[in-house]
């Protein structure tokens, strides 16, 4: 029996130490991935992931690179500097019809707000009709603004729009009082609105979600086993943000984001989503509007979506 006991053992050990030796094989394996943060919420998974030890543990080393505009982080994408970055449905379309192939790999969990300026006297969108909006061209704030509008029966003729693409820089103007109004994502809109600034309506009041991730098509073909790592990590900060009292991560948050200081106090997340792809829903809006400016030609979900998420989490 003592001998039996001693082989049971013995090969439990075994198995342990093959586990161990794959596992750090794997560490070893997996491609370095490099991601694009924007200053925004959507963002903040990626920060608690690589600060929480997150991506450590699932074995995949993963550089954030932040950026303060979708110009910016698009060029980099484009030059080959990133595999990925937090971005919008409308970037996936714009890059495809320039000829560049990406896909969005999941949703994300950002919101964006049309904030009016404290002394414009804008109390709801019907006011903003021939007042300037802060936004960047092209991109999900654009487009967000335009379903604002659109919701309320008006379009970018009754307003005018003002191009501002860096997101410190359209706050910053917003708060000096040299605009009427600007579309912010958070936690820019809400520090805009302790700053001063009215809140108007945005993104979730429309039931709009045109947020994503993004990652090149050569990065998906060739690190696809990085990506699924990334994204068991990107859960992992999920459930610790949803769980976790703010106070004991917004300090991180704060040093790593680039976000303005009033946002530490002016910040409120909702709680996040795990990683999961965009509805069809979403995806058929955004094609749309694209192709109703006569922008790009029409897209289908396949076109813009990959599933990387059924297998592999």
């Amino acid at each position: 029996m003592k001998k039996i006991l001693a082989v049971i053992a013995a090969l439990g050990l075994f198995l342990t130490l093959g586990c161990a030796a794959e596992k750090e094989q794997q560490a070893e394996t997996l491609p370095k991935l490099t991601v694009g943060l924007m200053p925004d919420t959507d963002s903040i998974p990626f920060i608690i992931a690589e600060q929480q030890g997150y991506f450590k543990e699932e074995g995949i080393e993963v550089e954030l690179m932040p950026f303060k505009s979708a110009m910016e982080r698009d060029a980099a994408l484009q030059s080959g500097n990133l595999d990925g970055a937090v971005s919008d449905l409308l970037a996936v379309i714009f890059a495809r019809s320039g000829g560049f192939a990406v896909h969005a790999t999941s949703y994300t969990d950002g919101s964006y707000n049309l904030i009016a300026g404290g002394q414009a006297g804008i109390s709801s969108v019907d006011g903003m009709r021939g007042k300037e909006i802060a936004i960047s061209r092209n991109t999900i704030i654009e487009y967000v603004t335009d379903e604002i509008l659109a919701s309320h029966k008006m379009s970018e003729q009754d307003v005018s729009k003002v191009v501002i693409p860096q997101i410190p820089v359209r706050l910053e103007m917003l708060q000096n009082g040299n605009l009427d109004a600007a579309l912010l994502p958070e936690p820019m809109a809400s520090v805009a609105v302790a700053s001063g600034g009215r809140y108007i309506t945005g993104s979730g009041d429309l039931g709009i979600n045109p947020g994503v991730m993004i990652f090149t098509d050569q990065s998906i073909q060739g690190k696809k086993s990085s990506i699924r790592a990334m994204y068991r990590a990107y859960d992992k900060a999920v459930e610790y943000l949803n769980n976790t009292p703010r106070e004991e991560y917004i300090d991180l948050v704060m040093e790593k984001s680039g976000f303005p200081a009033p946002a530490r106090d002016a910040l409120k997340l909702n709680p996040y989503r795990s990683a999961g792809l965009p509805t069809g829903k979403d995806v058929e809006e955004a094609a749309g509007w694209v192709k109703g400016k006569d922008l790009a030609r029409d897209y289908s979900y396949n076109d813009l979506v990959v599933d990387l998420l059924s297998e592999g989490k």
